[in-house]
């Protein structure tokens, strides 16, 4: 039985097998601290240059590191997405699924505990980024259930990103071509408002930061975390995010199953 069916067992079985995949992930999750730490540290120095160097020329109507934190926080988990792209290149290429051929389990089970495990690397990360942003002296004013509204976009948006972050490792032929493959989710916040607002950019790159995905997210988190208002962005983002969703998930499952045939 090839992994391209479910074994028998029915639903019982395909979560077990999830499961176990999720476990596996986690383990090496955990054994890989240097790229864990790269997707802490990076975004952690990212927002450190906006603020200390760049801040006190950058005008946005409100305290800089109130702007720029939201921001941060997307690219942090573009950053925790693209590192799921290679530890699935990683295992389409070492072996991993020519052993996962001979074996009864589900087809989704391996993208899946990769997927999970981005999730809880990404909530880690999330969470030191937030709480050194504060000792910084980032202030987030939001109500309770802005903070709860906000960590629910956030999670869609990671999940979202996950899974096309795993569809692009399955079809990648090494590690390092996943890495350049998936260099567009750290480069697209760039064009977006997360530094900067977009009406101080030239037309053309206005055109783009203004419609993009990652801009309503972005506006969204800032209004929900700093209690202002975030108009229509709201719907933009859960419109984008869920569509973002469901096109990586039929890509990914798409491109695995492809690759795993032949």
């Amino acid at each position: 039985m090839t992994t391209t069916a479910i074994r028998h067992g029915g639903l019982g079985n395909a979560i077990s097998d999830a499961l176990t995949m999720i476990g596996r992930s986690i383990r090496l999750s955990r054994r890989d601290v240097e790229t864990l730490m790269m997707a802490i540290l990076l975004p952690l120095l990212m927002m450190s240059l906006f603020v200390y160097v760049f801040g006190g020329a950058i005008n946005t109507g409100v305290e800089y590191i109130n702007y720029v934190v939201p921001g941060t926080i997307l690219l942090c988990v573009g950053y925790g997405a693209a590192s799921t792209a290679m530890a699935v290149a990683d295992d389409m290429n070492n072996g991993m699924i020519d052993r996962l051929r001979s074996m009864p389990i589900s087809s989704f089970a391996l993208l899946t505990g990769h997927v999970v495990a981005s999730m809880a690397k990404n909530a880690l990360s999330t969470a030191i980024v937030i709480g050194t942003a504060i000792a910084m002296g980032f202030r987030p004013n939001g109500s309770v259930v802005d903070w709860l509204l906000t960590a629910g976009l956030l999670a869609l948006y990671v999940l979202a990103l996950s899974w096309l972050a795993a569809g692009l490792g399955a079809v990648a032929r090494s590690v390092q071509a996943a890495s350049g493959l998936s260099f567009f989710m750290l480069f697209l916040p760039y064009l977006s408002s997360a530094f900067v607002p977009p009406g101080t950019m030239p037309a053309f790159l206005r055109v783009i930061s203004e419609n993009q995905p990652i801009t309503p997210v972005i506006e969204t988190t800032r209004g929900l975390l700093t209690g202002t208002p975030i108009g229509d962005n709201g719907w933009t983002a859960l419109v984008w995010t869920a569509g973002l969703l469901l096109f990586s998930f039929i890509l990914a499952t798409a491109l695995y199953r492809r690759r795993i045939s032949r």
